[in-house]
């Protein structure tokens, strides 16, 4: 190799771990927001305020479904810089509104944001895949995966340290932490081809394989990121510390999601180890999760504050919390890998298709979560991860069987 090209190398890979870095100023705040939104709205004494923190997630993540081709025609028009810049203003607004809340602007936001989404994280498939190649995809994934988990250790310890030993929350606390939101937001942060290809792609059988596995990804985002922080806080025998704990289990949900992503991502890049082991490992980790959740969390807690038959320490529920974000860094991860092998000439079309899938699924997740009783969200998520499961291990077996078929072609494996 020579000195350009280990420069240029070096460049890519500071440029991915630039990207992780302003990702985790921005999901800082907004997973964290995400993970005590239903608690801090529901705990608010404003009687013009009627929103649902459930119905903002899932506006959220409906618009993001829908604004994927508007962020194909822009991203490569304002380039995936300006785009990720412009995108962070929009989530700045999103917090913003939770210093004053009014039900008009809580719901406006949440429309803005989940366009702020879709340009976010097109931009960012592009510009993970321009700083990457066949060789250097997982490892910058990984890269990328674990420094934006980060996110769930910073603003979630706030959330502990400020809620611990608190049964109700103040209003000057909200205030306080969502300026404090909003300050690390602050410093993160055609037309015809590009629907052809997306049209095509979404008639392929590899796509159409894949979509059962990222729609998985949509409802577990939501259980992880919402409802299950929520269902903690709701659930009285935890006693008064019951409020602080939806930071802590968000920081071992960060915890689970780092140790993935450095783990699946860096460490684990031999042939041995192939993206099939990691998506089964996650399979079966998130399985275990929602057996031991539905032993321990009352079956109404996603709706209403309840005490639970059985008083199952408080050990069992981070543990938990472990393998929630354990099992969503196997999946994500090994989604990003293989789209970014398979489609590395299509990469912004591919991944959209991706955050399209994740997001739909993961809107009608959080519209139903506040209706919907806890063993029934949990027996969707085990029937559509088992079969997403299926389903990738059928495009892998696939891809590797025409990748040893044309072996002399290659100079690199997509492992």
């Amino acid at each position: 190799m020579t000195a350009s090209t280990q420069e240029m190398a070096d460049m890519r890979t500071y440029n991915v771990v630039i990207l992780g870095i302003g990702f985790l100023f921005i999901f800082t705040a907004f997973t964290t927001c995400g993970n005590i939104e239903q608690t801090v709205v529901k705990s608010l004494d404003n009687a013009t305020f009627t929103g649902s923190g459930y119905h903002s997630l899932g506006i959220i993540y409906g618009v993001f479904s829908l604004a994927n081709l508007l962020a194909l025609t822009v991203v490569p028009v304002l380039g995936p810089r300006f785009t990720m810049f412009f995108s962070g203003i929009l989530y700045s607004g999103y917090i913003a509104v939770f210093i004053t809340p009014s039900t008009w602007s809580f719901y406006f936001t949440s429309v803005l944001i989940g366009i702020g989404a879709a340009l976010l994280w097109t931009a960012q498939g592009y510009f993970l895949l321009e700083n990457s190649d066949v060789t250097t995809i997982n490892r910058n994934t990984g890269i990328f995966w674990a420094l934006l988990q980060c996110s769930m250790l910073f603003g979630n310890l706030y959330v502990y340290l400020g809620w611990k030993g608190k049964t109700e929350i103040s209003a000057i606390f909200v205030h306080l932490l969502f300026f404090y939101f909003f300050f690390l937001i602050g410093k993160g942060s055609i037309w015809s081809c590009i629907l052809a290809t997306i049209l095509c792609l979404f008639r392929t059988k590899t796509i159409l394989l894949l979509s059962i596995c990222m729609a998985y990804t949509g409802l577990e985002l939501s259980f992880c990121s919402g409802v299950y922080g929520t269902c903690i806080g709701a659930t009285t025998h935890f006693g008064d510390e019951a409020k602080a704990l939806i930071g802590i289990s968000g920081i071992v949900v960060g915890f689970g999601e780092i140790v993935g992503g450095g783990l699946f991502g860096l460490v684990l890049k031999n042939s041995r180890f192939r993206r099939t082991s990691v998506v089964f490992l996650g399979m079966v980790v998130h399985f275990v999760a929602f057996y031991l959740i539905f032993l321990s969390i009352p079956d109404d807690a996603p709706v209403v504050f309840h005490t639970s038959p059985l008083h199952t320490p408080v050990f069992i529920a981070m543990l938990c919390s472990f393998l929630l974000g354990l099992g969503d860094s196997c999946f994500n991860t090994q989604l990003y890998s293989i789209l970014g092998c398979i489609y590395m000439d299509q990469s912004a079309p591919a991944f959209a298709i991706f955050k399209f899938v994740q997001s739909i699924f993961a809107a009608m997740a959080f519209f139903y979560s506040g209706y919907v009783l806890l063993s029934w969200q949990l027996l969707v998520m085990v029937v559509l991860g088992f079969t997403g499961t299926l389903c990738f291990f059928v495009v892998e077996k696939a891809q590797n069987t025409l990748a040893e078929s044309h072996s002399e072609h290659y100079s690199g494996s997509c492992e």
